[in-house]
């Protein structure tokens, strides 16, 4: 792959829910080391993407690249072992499992135990609150600690594209200036990021290029810093608010 290409990239996909659907042939890219953020209203098909790149539904059109294979309909576990990790909204966590085993069941694609111990130690180091508490169970956590491992567990799979959904929902404003500075910090470490989140102003802020998504298509896209200057999309979408740190 050229430097500075694209690291995923849809087609004109279309994609939903039994016959209904959402996406309707979507384009988009997001290049390699960077951080993309997908913004909308709720409902304008910003998960369906990310499910759909996933491979938790199949698309009814059109095409996904990853790396500039076409991974169209490829069930999850196989893209998950291309690469590509998945931070869903809700902060999906097993209440019965320590953070220790969360980061474990993270690690399933890799073999190497000295690489895994040093993914560790770089996921406690971005997050030290969760080695304080890496022999508690999942479901004594605060929900800032369940956001941390649950981007944890998806980082211990050394992926080279992390989709993040949604992950400031519901956390106090303290909380969220950690999670995007997180965020920086690990996409310099390398890893890509695709991004949906409904802190539209916020991810411009952090991001390098975003899309603005409506009724399942793209009505908006380029550099975040024009999209941010944008006066149409700074009223409609940002609810009139200009350049946040």
């Amino acid at each position: 792959m050229k430097e500075n290409g694209y690291i995923i990239k849809t087609k004109k996909l279309s994609s939903g829910y039994g016959k209904k659907e959402i996406l309707h042939e979507l384009s988009i890219e997001a290049k390699q080391g960077e951080i993309t953020t997908i913004l909308g209203r709720n409902g304008v098909g910003k998960t369906t993407l990310l499910d759909t790149i996933m491979g938790f539904l199949k698309p009814m059109k059109g095409n996904i690249f990853f790396q500039e294979k076409d991974i169209s309909g490829c069930a999850p576990h196989i893209v998950t072992k291309m690469g590509v990790a998945y931070v869903p909204q809700g902060k999906a966590i097993f209440p019965h499992m320590t953070v220790e085993e969360h980061l474990d069941l993270g690690a399933w694609t890799l073999q190497d135990k000295d690489k895994i111990k040093t993914i560790r130690e770089k996921v406690f180091h971005l997050f030290p609150r969760l080695e304080e508490r890496k022999s508690q169970k999942g479901g004594t956590l605060s929900g800032g600690e369940r956001q941390m491992l649950s981007i944890g567990r998806a980082l211990m799979g050394n992926p080279k594209l992390l989709l993040l959904d949604e992950p400031s929902f519901g956390l106090a404003p303290k909380l969220v200036d950690s999670l995007f500075q997180a965020i920086r910090e690990i996409n310099q470490e390398g890893v890509t990021i695709l991004l949906v989140e409904q802190n539209a102003v916020r991810a411009l802020a952090n991001s390098h290029r975003g899309y603005v998504m409506d009724m399942g298509k793209i009505k908006f896209k380029g550099e975040s810093k024009s999209l941010l200057e944008n006066e149409e999309v700074r009223l409609s979408y940002l609810g009139g608010r200009g350049k946040q740190k």
